[in-house]
């Protein structure tokens, strides 16, 4: 059989560069070390995506590749005892787009112990609204409550509030009564990011810069999905005894910060990692997003392309160009 994907491939020459292109191929093309075939309802424009797509950074480990860090669909074939046909399931992570075949297609093959079982009360759609941002949202909020954070404690700091980690962040920590503050660049999404959840907006440029190793202290956690100087100027921001998740890099992969937060002040800096995270973790994430992220909330966030539009969408979320999340109907 044939399928469409969004292919990638590299040029040669002294400066090797990435081409996109949407491409007809086998089913006899796909990786043969998956065990599970399963027919994509739906993939999403992750950051990391966008990445891959526009070769801004070496996201891409082996070419050809076929994009998408995340999928949601039917099994059509298995030979893993997990999985039958007709089951529905959830994909997000293990270096698929990366080093593996992945699913900004309309047919991928996968290994079974990299799948989550869709929860009942989610569609393949609403699943890939959430994706690995609203996922690795979702691992950011438990390890806060792993880490004794309650709403009594204070002001949670989200920054990248506009983007899908951010705006999911919102929502989840909203809905579970904590008084959520968003850092945003689009300060005209104010009024949007109150109605996810939010109880005050602040401009990011007063994170963005350098600034003192110790401020005055405002807030009981933060969700970061930036890095660099807004990571570590939160972290100069954060009360005694508070918590820092870090799961991004949209400002820079640089920490150019100092220790006295975690020395004076007992900050705790928890990364987050959505790609490797044990399967128990996993399941445990999805099976609190299936209860805590109020579907009319998903989809305020939430816009719909087809395979077609994927490309520029990558570009897009690069140049900072996005709000919320983006579903690809990879059939359209």
């Amino acid at each position: 059989m044939t399928f469409r994907a969004l292919l990638l491939t590299q040029t040669d020459g002294d400066k090797p560069s990435t081409r996109a292109e949407i491409s007809t191929l086998q089913d006899d093309q796909l990786p043969a070390d998956g065990d599970v075939l399963v027919e994509i309802d739906y993939s999403t424009i992750n950051f990391k995506d966008g990445l891959a797509i526009t070769g801004r950074s070496p996201v891409v480990r082996k070419w050809p590749m076929v994009a998408g860090i995340d999928g949601a669909g039917t099994v059509v074939e298995s030979s893993n005892p997990r999985w039958q046909a007709g089951d529905k399931v959830v994909l997000n992570g293990y270096g698929v787009g990366e080093t593996h075949w992945g699913c900004l297609a309309q047919r991928a093959r996968l290994k079974g112990d990299w799948l989550v079982r869709l929860p009942e009360s989610l569609t393949t759609r609403q699943a890939m609204a959430i994706g690995t941002a609203g996922y690795t949202a979702m691992l950011s909020v438990l390890a806060l409550e792993a880490s004794g954070v309650r709403p009594e404690q204070g002001e949670v700091l989200v920054t990248g509030a506009s983007g899908g980690v951010g705006t999911v962040a919102i929502a989840l920590l909203g809905k579970l009564g904590y008084r959520v503050v968003a850092s945003t660049g689009k300060t005209g999404e104010a009024d949007f990011l109150k109605a996810l959840g939010a109880a005050d907006v602040i401009d990011r440029a007063e994170l963005s810069a350098p600034g003192k190793p110790l401020q005055k202290e405002r807030w009981a956690a933060v969700v970061d999905a930036v890095g660099s100087h807004t990571l570590v100027n939160a972290i100069a921001q954060v009360r005694y005894g508070g918590v820092v998740t870090a799961c991004g890099l949209a400002q820079g992969m640089d920490f150019p910060g100092s220790v006295a937060p975690f020395i004076l002040r007992g900050v705790t800096l928890h990364g987050i990692d959505s790609v490797m995270a044990p399967m128990a973790r996993r399941e445990q994430a999805w099976a609190r997003l299936a209860q805590d992220l109020e579907p009319d909330r998903l989809a305020a966030i939430t816009q719909e392309i087809g395979l077609t539009e994927a490309i520029e969408a990558g570009q897009r979320i690069i140049a900072g160009g996005m709000r919320g999340r983006v579903v690809v109907d990879v059939n359209r």
